[in-house]
């Protein structure tokens, strides 16, 4: 399972209740759809560092890294390079 597959299980077993896979695309807002709200984000920073090994800084918890599927993927993949 890729990155995002993962990610993707995870919002929906853990916010859409099991959903369809399909229900929200890969640039869809998170927050402004309502699949999550602010304890949803934090709830997804702590899968995000579990997951993926990655230490979620304060100052990265902003939209452009966290509002969508591609860009948490994309977050993770610079976070990975960095590391």
């Amino acid at each position: 399972m890729d990155r995002k597959e993962k990610i993707r299980s995870f919002i929906v077993e853990t916010f859409l209740f099991g959903a369809s896979q399909t229900s929200f695309n890969d640039d869809e807002s998170l927050l402004e759809s309502g699949i999550i709200d602010s304890t949803g984000v934090l709830e997804l920073v702590s899968f995000v560092e579990e997951e993926f090994g990655i230490d979620v800084r304060d100052e990265d918890l902003v939209p452009d890294n966290f509002d969508s599927l591609n860009r948490l993927s994309s977050y993770i993949e610079r976070k990975e390079q960095v590391a």
